[in-house]
């Protein structure tokens, strides 16, 4: 399972959301969208100043694998973009929750935050796509406890022939 911080927001479409507390939230794509993705290789943010409605098509993550639209979790004014991960997409790979942010929005309502999920509702949505049973317990990941490479250990191990599932005939 990936890592999901508890302290933040998250959307069906894998965005995460974190509340300044000052009427602007910080988003980008969650640890399971950017392991889904693969290396990033570019990414397209919103300009400053624009603005968008709640789900609204915003950005677009591009990697080796596919291109991949994110959406406005909120509705709002974009008032910041991460410029560093313009310069170097990989940073949503290495610290999708850390210097991997992609950008920052006024928002139009806050009630809006209250539609989103926290943790634990986005853990069991991804166990439940996954068809995992759930058994997993749900205070694994906060931000503090965090196994040292960032990752549920179970969930990240390879086989033990060392072919990370693959069978012959199997591509």
């Amino acid at each position: 399972m990936s890592m999901i911080p508890k302290d933040l927001k998250y959307t069906a479409s894998h965005e995460w959301v974190r509340d300044n507390d000052d009427g602007t939230v910080t988003i980008g794509i969650t640890d399971h969208a950017q392991e889904l993705l693969g290396d990033l290789v570019h990414l397209e943010l919103p300009e400053v100043d624009s603005e968008y409605g709640l789900e609204d098509a915003i950005a677009v993550a591009e990697s080796v694998k596919a291109a991949s639209d994110i959406y406005a979790p909120v509705s709002g004014t974009v008032v910041e973009v991460n410029e560093g991960v313009l310069d170097a997409p990989e940073l949503v790979n290495s610290d999708a929750y850390g210097e991997g942010w992609l950008f920052t929005i006024r928002l139009d309502d806050e009630d809006e935050l209250q539609e989103l999920m926290d943790a634990s509702a986005y853990r069991a949505m991804l166990e439940e796509e996954s068809g995992e049973d759930g058994a997993e317990d749900d205070d694994d990941f906060d931000a503090e406890d965090e196994d040292e490479d960032g990752y549920d250990d179970d969930d990240h191990d390879e086989d033990d022939d060392g072919d990370n599932g693959n069978r012959k005939g199997r591509k």
